[in-house]
């Protein structure tokens, strides 16, 4: 089974902004069952990004590590189980 790559985050809290260690991610927009339709985005040279679904804005900190997030519970842990 292929490691699985692409963090995933969302916005279950509701917060404003969500930074990111990651220019290129998932949006699941809620822990499921009330997630959207898991959107691949990508910031490209930007530092900014807003999911198309769930109008979240995920601000790029080169700080974190790619799979963390800011606020840390934005970060889905069973990105890996449901791939």
């Amino acid at each position: 089974m292929a490691e699985h790559l692409v963090p995933h985050f969302h916005n279950g809290p509701g917060v404003p902004v969500i930074e990111v260690g990651a220019r290129e991610f998932m949006c699941i927009g809620a822990p499921p069952p009330y997630d959207h339709p898991h959107v691949f985005l990508d910031m490209g040279s930007d530092r900014e990004i807003i999911c198309p679904y769930c109008s979240t804005l995920y601000r790029f900190d080169p700080t974190l590590k790619p799979a963390d997030a800011r606020p840390a519970e934005c970060r889905w842990e069973n990105a890996v189980e449901a791939a």
